[in-house]
């Protein structure tokens, strides 16, 4: 990553499993790894007793943490959205006490989301990652303090709808990922090859150019704008 000019990267776990792995990361490499602690809604079944607790004691020793991924997903069919829903209402109370932004995976279940909104607030800054909603979504979740970060896999043309939603976003909400190892992007966005498949987080910097040409903007610019786009949203934490 570091090779092919990414500064700072953010790293999600998914689940209580991956704690470790990402506290290891971060105090291995503190200037450059932003750890992101939290349970994805494919994992809400298998939160363990006083999960909770242990998060929050995590965040607590990692004032630049913030909590994810974790979310909703209507796509599929175990763990059904009504495990899911109390595991994700949980990580947002957490988020909104302790002031720590959220990175949301929303697939197929926006309405849930709002209704989930309604029970607990989110905080006032959280990413939509890989956002596929619709432009109307979008613009319920702005008010409500959203960014919206683009998946290197939308530059597939079968996501053309996807790339005509974030040209009619607000450029000041706009972030880009790579969502590795997940969400391999066309092979012209490919730099960094794995055996396999696996897309790998180096593949960041092309997949931002051809983001940028999308857009009909200097990839120069575009990178320079996410890039504080980025802080806004993590509250500095980057």
């Amino acid at each position: 990553m570091r090779d092919s000019g990414v500064g700072r990267c953010v790293v999600n776990a998914t689940s209580e499993g991956d704690w470790q792995a990402v506290e290891s990361l971060a105090l291995a490499h503190p200037d450059f790894v932003m750890p992101v602690f939290g349970v994805h809604p494919w994992k809400a079944h298998t939160v363990s007793p006083g999960w909770e607790t242990r998060l929050a004691d995590l965040l607590g020793r990692f004032p630049n943490a913030s909590i994810g991924e974790c979310g909703l997903d209507g796509w599929v069919e175990s763990p059904a959205v009504v495990i899911q829903v109390p595991v994700f209402l949980a990580q947002l109370r957490l988020a909104r006490e302790m002031d720590r932004p959220v990175t949301i995976h929303c697939l197929k279940a926006w309405q849930h989301l709002f209704d989930a909104f309604q029970r607990e607030n989110p905080p006032a800054r959280f990413l939509m990652h890989s956002f596929g909603g619709s432009i109307e979504t979008a613009r319920r979740l702005i008010p409500k303090g959203a960014f919206f970060s683009f998946s290197g896999y939308f530059l597939h043309e079968r996501k053309a709808a996807v790339m005509e939603v974030f040209r009619q976003l607000p450029m000041d909400r706009i972030l880009v990922e790579t969502d590795a190892p997940d969400m391999l992007p066309p092979p012209d966005s490919v730099t960094h090859p794995i055996p396999g498949g696996a897309n790998h987080p180096g593949n960041l910097p092309r997949v931002a150019e051809r983001f940028a040409v999308a857009l009909g903007c200097e990839p120069e610019t575009l990178m320079e704008l996410t890039s504080r786009n980025a802080q806004r949203c993590f509250g500095g934490l980057l």
